[in-house]
């Protein structure tokens, strides 16, 4: 153990020759401010958003096809024991998302989707669909849905992805 005493004591000493109090001060500064930023990285957050007008809800949420699915890719909620706006028993939602715009053919309508992964328990292996027309490259991680999205819950595991309705788009 004395090597390793000795060892850690020049070490600590060359530190100390070569920075002082207040550059030590001013990074963890930086780190301080730099972390707090980053709640304000552009990824959507369903819980914060507001609550938009009631779309028409005709087709069937537990196929591919259904309109609201126009950028998910993962097993339906709708399949695995929750719906397309929550997630099944014994899985939590994660809070982080990535969103897309898709057209509801039935009020021609665009409506802004978050798509919130369920998270906790295995993949539940039912309706897998994989539509990708608002998708965008992984570097555009808002817009990318092909990371697991299950960040800051009490588990990675993914299990199913939820479409949920935030707003509708502006119109061009």
């Amino acid at each position: 153990m004395n090597w390793m005493d000795k060892l850690t004591e020049s070490s600590a000493r060359k530190i100390a020759q070569r920075s002082s109090r207040r550059s030590m001060l001013r990074h963890l500064g930086a780190f301080l401010v730099g972390s707090a930023t980053l709640p304000l990285l552009p990824v959507a957050r369903a819980a914060e958003a507001p609550k938009a007008g009631q779309p028409d809800e005709s087709g069937d949420p537990t196929k591919c096809d259904y309109w609201r699915y126009c950028a998910i890719d993962g097993f339906l909620c709708s399949c695995c024991g929750g719906t397309q706006n929550s997630c099944p028993p014994g899985t939590e939602m994660s809070p982080i998302t990535w969103i897309g715009t898709c057209r509801n053919p039935h009020d021609g309508i665009n409506y802004i989707i978050s798509y919130n992964d369920c998270c906790g328990k295995t993949g539940c292996g039912a309706c897998l669909c994989t539509r990708n027309e608002s998708d965008r490259p992984i570097y555009r991680p808002d817009k990318a849905n092909d990371l697991n999205w299950c960040i800051g819950t009490k588990s990675s595991i993914y299990n199913c992805s939820t479409a949920i309705v935030v707003g509708t788009a502006l119109k061009q």
